[in-house]
């Protein structure tokens, strides 16, 4: 098991507030400083949300392929934050998703993650969108493909599992896949263990949240499932990981938090470094 982080964790640090419900931080932090707080903490590797990289150019890349390279770093590329293709009615954002691929040839990244839809869409019906997603991406896919990388959607509080598998089916790739969030699905009625085992052959990486439900909250609403350290909720994350190592999942197990439980807070990299704790302690049973 590969532990890992994905930088959204700290999106607060980076300057991404939510309105009316989190505040801001006492300090701020680069790329830079992410990827060697990474590296103290001892992981395996990141994930690297492309709204947090400030440049594309390719020395600054190169800079940051140096930091990566020193930590020994394997390093999952996130695109499409907040919604990608926007539910497929964006075409445009189809080049924006393409121009990662060079930004995964200068990092040494295999693994893209992409959005398709989210949470603005998920009230619109689904199989159009599925449709459009679906339309889309071929033609990428088949470039993605030439360069040997390969594209992981995720479950962005938008479609069901079962959704996302006549996707993969109808794509029906080596090179599409699944990045798989283990908060999304239980916020969109999915059990996340079965909903692993569902999707195990076609994971490519993971956004590995825990949640719990705040007393007086609306189910409706995205927070209502807010995010704890690992171990903490109610989300049976030893189980999501045992049917991953059976199923010969090879990716990151990364830590992924968005918004952070008031009953913890707002110290995310505390809640950050428990749930790597945890996953290193859990590590101890696949290594015995």
């Amino acid at each position: 098991m590969k532990t890992g982080i994905d930088s959204y964790c700290y999106h607060r640090y980076f300057g991404e507030i939510y309105e009316d419900i989190e505040k801001a931080p006492k300090y701020t932090m680069t790329l830079e400083d992410f990827l060697r707080r990474a590296i103290k903490l001892k992981v395996d590797g990141v994930s690297l949300e492309t709204c947090f990289i400030p440049s594309f150019e390719e020395t600054y890349l190169k800079r940051i392929k140096e930091i990566i390279d020193e930590g020994g770093l394997e390093v999952v590329l996130a695109w499409g934050h907040p919604d990608g293709l926007e539910g497929g009615r964006n075409p445009g954002a189809v080049r924006d998703m393409e121009d990662q691929f060079r930004t995964c040839e200068i990092l040494g990244v295999d693994v893209l993650r992409i959005v398709g839809s989210s949470l603005s869409f998920r009230n619109e019906p689904h199989m159009p969108q599925i449709e459009k997603i679906t339309g889309l991406l071929r033609e990428p896919l088949r470039k993605a493909q030439d360069k040997g990388i390969r594209l992981a959607i995720e479950n962005h509080f938008d479609f069901t599992v079962d959704e996302y598998i006549t996707m993969l089916n109808d794509i029906d790739s080596d090179y599409f896949g699944m990045t798989f969030d283990t908060g999304n699905c239980l916020r969109n009625g999915d059990e996340p263990v079965e909903a692993a085992r569902k999707l195990a052959k076609y994971i490519f990486a993971t956004h590995t949240k825990d949640v719990a439900p705040q007393y007086g909250g609306d189910p409706k609403d995205w927070t209502y499932y807010a995010c704890t350290p690992l171990g903490k909720g109610i989300i049976n994350i030893p189980g999501v990981v045992d049917v991953l190592e059976e199923s010969g999942y090879k990716g990151l197990i990364a830590v992924e938090i968005d918004y952070l439980h008031p009953e913890y807070g707002d110290n995310t990299d505390k809640a950050v470094v428990e749930s790597i704790d945890f996953l290193k302690k859990l590590n101890k049973k696949y290594k015995n």
